[in-house]
């Protein structure tokens, strides 16, 4: 148990942490084999439906991808139901099926931002099956389960709870490795998410719809406590599930590392200012840890403002699709975190009429916004403008100028949201959206975008929020409070983030089993 470290309020030590002591299993972090008999079941399902296992460090690196593998993939449509497109899970995808040789990006201008410094956006929309990176963090859930003999396709079902993204991406994963998945999702998410579910599952109930929108994450858990009771359903909760942060650790990491290093080279002096990201399940922050370990990078959590639990402990209700929502994710670093930036709902919602419409994209092309970067607009879904609009914000507060990259993410597509912005159209626009609301939108939430809601974190408010979290993990979803505690120091988080390269082994070692790579 933690200690005060001194007589001020808000000060914590963190508790000692010893990896040859401390059970990491108890986090489904297993480097060893668990049972026997699910491994070897899952070694035959694969064999008998030609599956093969793509590494972290391959996904990191598609250059590592055997030969054999990528000439297939040629064949394959990205966004089939097919097992070769396991190797196509990271960041390394042109929108037509083909390999690059750097994550396909955009430098937002600050003609668009307002701000001296440049913000580099990777796209999301590059990944397969589902137009967003939450495969990748479906995979290196799943992937672990499987090598270690957790969990057996002949047996289980895949629960994947989320709000959308990640429940597609689960029930993609499951499909391509041989196994039956289980979206759990609110009901009121875009109408968009459910139509592709509806071509995924295998059953129709396979979807199962929770009350309420985008911040009722509670009624997921409620939901995955229920099923659990039957020992068919492995919940894989993104929010708890520690090998998502491995996951983007290793692949987003050393992808946006990439990007940032790709620009060093054309711009010497230019030095990594920040990474951003909005707190989902917190996965993607992970990147950040290697960007911060490696480039010195402060590391900028997003969350909606109109539900800020971070920075004002939590309540209300947003429509930003896929970020934080009244907790804060048990796989979050937050002792590590550098600031907070709170963006509005009606932020996103109003340039993602600027960004998705013509009348908004003929407006900022007056604005001086080059053809290319307009082009670029429609790969932004809300989550995407809320990290570019965080990014905007951390700018300003930190006096960033042309030297000071910002690394972020666009983690889907505008594609998910048009019955958003229909919603818009005959709601908030009814009297129309031209060049006056386009100009409007993009004045007040980028180029005039201000630094409220934005909290750079000492100790006291990194503890804070590292607190705030106890109640719903210790005291609402039963985590001991030793697991709990552990969290808070470094130590910890430095040893599972290790693990990647031990999966990696295993994977090798299951694809031996397999048989299937050296029989192609």
């Amino acid at each position: 148990m933690s200690t005060p470290r001194d007589a001020g309020i808000g000060a914590f030590a963190a508790p000692t942490f010893d990896p040859a002591t401390f059970d990491t299993s108890r986090f489904g972090l297993s480097t060893d084999l668990v049972d026997g008999d699910r491994y070897q079941r899952s070694v035959d399902r694969f064999r008998e439906q030609g599956i093969v296992l793509p590494t972290f460090a391959q996904l990191a690196d598609p250059s590592r991808i055997p030969d054999g593998v990528r000439t297939a993939l040629s064949s394959v449509d990205r966004n089939a139901a097919d097992a070769r497109n396991l190797f196509r899970v990271h960041w390394y995808n042109d929108l037509h099926g083909g390999f690059t040789d750097l994550p396909e990006h955009v430098v937002l201008p600050s003609e668009l931002t307002g701000v001296a410094s440049p913000i580099i956006v990777a796209f999301g929309n590059r990944f397969p099956m589902i137009g967003a990176h939450k495969v990748l963090a479906a995979y290196s859930c799943l992937v672990p389960r499987v090598v270690t003999g957790q969990y057996d396709p002949t047996l289980h079902r895949a629960i994947w709870p989320s709000t959308g993204n990640y429940a597609r991406g689960g029930v993609a994963i499951s499909r391509l490795m041989g196994c039956r998945g289980v979206a759990v999702l609110p009901e009121n998410m875009s109408r968009e998410r459910f139509e592709w579910l509806e071509e995924w599952i295998a059953e129709p109930d396979d979807v199962i719809r929770t009350t309420g929108s985008e911040s009722n994450v509670k009624e997921i858990y409620d939901a995955c406590n229920e099923l659990e009771k039957d020992p068919v359903n492995f919940i894989l909760n993104q929010f708890t599930e520690f090998a998502n942060h491995v996951g983007h650790h290793e692949v987003t990491g050393r992808a946006l590392e990439h990007l940032y290093l790709h620009h060093a080279a054309l711009r010497p002096g230019l030095r990594l200012a920040a990474f951003v990201a909005a707190s989902g399940s917190a996965g993607t922050l992970a990147a950040g840890e290697r960007l911060k370990a490696d480039h010195g990078a402060r590391i900028a959590a997003v969350e909606a403002l109109e539900c800020p639990t971070m920075l004002y402990n939590g309540f209300g209700e947003h429509n930003i699709q896929g970020i934080g929502d009244k907790h804060i994710p048990l796989i979050h670093n937050v002792t590590n975190t550098d600031i907070v930036v709170g963006v509005s709902d009606t932020a996103c919602d109003e340039l993602g009429m600027a960004f998705g419409t013509a009348e908004g994209l003929a407006q900022l092309a007056s604005m001086g916004v080059d053809t290319a970067v307009l082009d670029t607009l429609c790969h932004f879904g809300l989550s995407s403008i809320c990290n570019v609009v965080a990014s905007i914000k951390t700018a300003k507060e930190l006096d960033l100028g042309p030297d000071d990259a910002i690394v972020t993410v666009a983690t889907d597509g505008s594609e998910m949201y048009g019955s958003e912005r229909e919603a818009m159209t005959v709601g908030r626009y009814a009297a129309g959206f031209g060049p006056a609301e386009a100009t409007a939108a993009v004045a007040t939430h980028l180029l005039d975008a201000d630094t409220s809601h934005v909290e750079v974190l000492n100790d006291t408010g990194r503890n804070r929020i590292f607190n705030l979290a106890y109640y719903t993990w210790v005291e609402q979803q039963g985590v001991e409070f030793a697991d709990f505690e552990v969290r808070r120091g470094q130590d910890f988080w430095r040893h599972i983030q290790t693990m990647a390269p031990i999966w990696d082994a295993m994977i090798d070692e299951f694809n031996a089993r397999t048989g299937v790579l050296a029989a192609d």
